[in-house]
């Protein structure tokens, strides 16, 4: 056999001595050539795979094997590829954490620890022995299966347009990626010491209390402190993203310091940090949107770089380390979910979709391998094995998935939580009134997460008053300069816009007309927490806004930047339990505390002292809500509980009764009043009343 390969070598020239004559005959070296031809790789790479039906992460592999000292040699793999690759890297470990939450855990939690455990447990055992048959020694085996125990969830965002991410399977599958993904890089950081020699009873004994300090105070300590920088300069977008990038530089730097792998350090950084940013804000979309299209193409064009295609001629067995590595990751993944399907008595379609989102091998086998090349731990051919399990699991994972997911959304009976908010929620078109900057960012933020939740659109609008005189030049720019702000914030968060500008009889007039006009079906307005004795007797444009809309209002006071809320309390009545106004106010706070990654209290303020607790269930509250249920002053008891970043919801839909009274009525502003510090939504449903 040695000798037919050999004779094929020789029959058959390489692909460099073919093209010899139209190569250069020395690596690219100018830096503009060199830019423009990743740029380039960049885009057509990607387009053309998807064209394919194929994941674009595969043709920016096969792109960097094609210029690369392997392929046609045009690029090289110098200091500056390996620069901008590791910084990908980290930036792919950061984003796979910015999509993992501990919350994931609170539910199913026994369930997840099970397939976390499992989906680890299995594929390093079947890792380590397969091998440690083909002759890999027991370190380069044991991180070779720590490759098969990590994957990536390539195919979440399919489970997502199918409906299912609130299944019990999938919840199951996030939890236990959490779990497999952290043992499996704390393999890597202990295989790598001991390659290197320095695995030693004083490694341990330093690793454990260093490992266990530096995890709690990156998981404890950097969202404390990203509230405060985020509450101190949140209305700035570009301090807010340059915060994000140093937050992931500086723990993956100190990750470094106690002698793990910085990977490590980026995958806590996006964990932690995580719970900061609403999934639907333009922070999130500028992360994903650098990181997507830039950093980490970087990274995975300099691991294409890394492959010898040539091996497989040269070396047959490359051929068997690649087809054992592929055959491995898939039954290493399929028999711990076949496993939890049986003991958690899931159909196949559920079992099928939990070994498809499981199945990809990605961003965390990407990272792995690069470490064990750079050590010298494994070699080319174990390189190129690992990009055909790559190739093969990235195909299957989204296809699997998809395949078996549409089973689920007929075979899966509804959950009785989730009855109401399955229920097709309204596109929205949002109209925001903007007139202060100050304020503008975080009345559109919240705008935004809602559009964003149902495909909508915002409107911003602006209202100039006809004083019966000419309207001032400054007057115009000033409105100019808000809508091209609120159309950039939008722009940022990829929602639809539609900036609105107008000169109308009074503010109120304008919003009110406008609302009809290009039928809006929510206004979000901001309010400064209280109102004056003339407000109150003539009206001000709230008030005459909310006496005459026929649309739900939702009246904000912020004193926080709306991203670094940690708790969404709603807070009601006796009666209003049963009213409709409460239900969709229920159904859109859920929405905003998902997206916002906070959690959603309930208090029940019971004004009569001898009512008796309501036992009964809160219709369309999820059942892990918390619900808590008090007697006495509603005013007083609501203000006890406030803390400095709680968002405070209630529902208002009584108008005064009595000359002078608020028509918001007299709870919201005293409670503004004691808490001058917390922030508040009032919403208003007059056409329910």
């Amino acid at each position: 056999m040695h000798y037919f390969w050999s004779f094929l070598a020789v029959t058959f020239p390489s692909w460099q001595e073919i093209l010899a004559p139209l190569l250069p005959s020395e690596p690219i070296t100018d830096p503009v050539t060199i830019f423009l031809i990743i740029m380039a790789i960049m885009l057509v790479a990607p387009l053309l795979f998807e064209r394919l039906r194929l994941p674009g992460i595969v043709g920016l592999i096969l792109a960097g094997v094609i210029v690369g000292p392997h392929g046609f040699g045009l690029l090289e793999r110098d200091n500056t590829i390996i620069l901008l690759g590791t910084v990908g890297l980290l930036f792919l470990m950061f984003m796979a954490g910015l999509e993992t939450s501990l919350d994931d855990l609170k539910h199913n939690a026994k369930k997840a620890l099970i397939f976390g455990l499992a989906t680890f447990a299995v594929p390093m055992v079947l890792g380590m022995a397969a091998m440690l048959l083909l002759g890999y020694s027991l370190l380069a085996s044991v991180l070779v299966a720590s490759c098969f125990a990590s994957h990536t969830l390539l195919a979440l965002p399919i489970a997502s347009k199918l409906g299912i991410m609130r299944s019990q399977s999938v919840t199951i599958t996030l939890g236990g990626t959490l779990i497999t993904n952290v043992l499996a890089l704390l393999v890597l950081a202990v295989v790598v010491k001991a390659h290197q020699g320095n695995l030693t009873l004083g490694f341990w004994l330093f690793l454990l209390p260093s490992l266990t300090f530096y995890t709690i105070a990156t998981l404890w300590g950097v969202p404390r402190l990203g509230r405060w920088f985020f509450r101190r300069f949140g209305h700035d977008e570009g301090a807010e993203f340059t915060f994000v990038v140093a937050t992931l530089f500086v723990v993956s730097y100190f990750a470094k310091l106690i002698e793990i792998e910085p990977i490590i350090g980026a995958f806590l950084a996006g964990i932690a940090i995580t719970q900061l940013i609403p999934q639907l804000s333009p922070l999130m979309n500028r992360i994903q949107f650098i990181g997507n299209t830039l950093f980490v193409p970087f990274f995975l064009i300099s691991v294409g770089m890394l492959v010898n295609p040539l091996i497989l001629f040269q070396e047959p067995r490359s051929l068997l380390i690649s087809a054992v590595m592929v055959g491995v990751a898939i039954v290493a993944k399929f028999v711990p979910a076949w496993g939890a399907s049986k003991l958690f008595q899931f159909d196949f379609s559920n079992m099928m979709v939990m070994f498809g989102l499981s199945v990809a091998q990605a961003a965390s086998t990407l990272a792995a391998i690069t470490v064990a090349y750079n050590i010298k731990l494994v070699d080319q051919l174990t390189v190129n094995g690992t990009i055909a399990m790559i190739l093969v699991t990235c195909i299957a994972s989204p296809w699997i998935t998809a395949r078996w997911g549409e089973g689920m959304k007929t075979s899966n009976a509804p959950e009785p939580q989730s009855s109401n908010l399955s229920q097709a929620s309204p596109q929205y078109r949002i109209l925001v009134p903007v007139a202060n900057p100050s304020t503008e960012d975080n009345l559109l933020q919240l705008a935004l997460i809602l559009a964003k939740s149902t495909n909508g659109t915002l409107l911003p609008l602006h209202v100039l008053m006809d004083a019966r005189a000419p309207i001032s030049t400054e007057a115009k720019l000033q409105q100019e300069r808000l809508l091209d702000a609120a159309e950039t914030i939008a722009h940022a968060a990829v929602t639809d816009v539609e900036t609105i500008g107008r000169v109308d009889d009074s503010i109120d007039k304008g919003i009110l007309r406008t609302t009809q006009e290009r039928n809006a079906n929510l206004v979000i307005c901001g309010w400064k927490g209280y109102s004056t004795y003339q407000d109150n007797f003539f009206g001000s444009v709230i008030d005459n806004v909310a006496r005459r809309t026929l649309v739900p209002m939702l009246i904000t006071r912020f004193t926080h930047p709306v991203q670094s809320t940690q708790r969404v309390f709603l807070a009601i009545a006796d009666p209003e339990i049963t009213t409709a106004s409460f239900q969709q106010t229920l159904m859109l706070m859920q929405t905003l505390a998902t997206e916002l990654k906070a959690s959603l209290r309930i208090l029940q303020v019971h004004s009569n002292p001898r009512a008796a607790r309501i036992s009964g269930k809160i219709p369309g509250l999820d059942e892990d809500v918390p619900v808590q249920q008090i007697r006495g002053n509603f005013v007083h008891q609501v203000a006890q509980i406030l803390e400095i970043d709680d968002l405070l919801v209630l529902t208002h839909n009584a108008y005064p009764k009595r000359l002078g009274a608020p028509v918001l009525g007299a709870e919201p502003e005293a409670i503004a009043r004691q808490h001058p510090d917390i922030s508040i939504i009032i919403a208003h449903f007059p056409h329910l009343t």
